[in-house]
């Protein structure tokens, strides 16, 4: 049974964690910062950015597999992903 009081989603903590997978292939990296041009620093430098946090999860929300895949891979649902792009603003 599901919990009447979902647990809020901290936009910027789920951000992270999407990053961090992103990150992990390096196809998936390079894509990343090809489509939204970063580089390898300006990412570093930014992630406690808003702008580039919402940057990871628009990139998920832009290619559904992706956003199954990662929603998966951190045990969450592509519609917490989506919340959390909403939480950030």
């Amino acid at each position: 049974m599901q919990h009447p009081y979902p647990k809020p989603v901290d936009g910027q903590t789920l951000a992270l964690r999407v990053i961090g997978w992103i990150v992990a292939d390096p196809s998936r990296v390079e894509r990343f910062l090809t489509l939204t041009g970063l580089d390898p620093d300006q990412l570093r430098a930014g992630l406690g950015d808003p702008g580039v946090l919402a940057s990871a999860l628009d990139y998920l929300m832009s290619h559904e597999p992706d956003l199954i895949a990662c929603a998966d891979a951190l045990g969450e649902t592509p519609e917490r992903i989506v919340a959390a792009r909403q939480a950030l603003g």
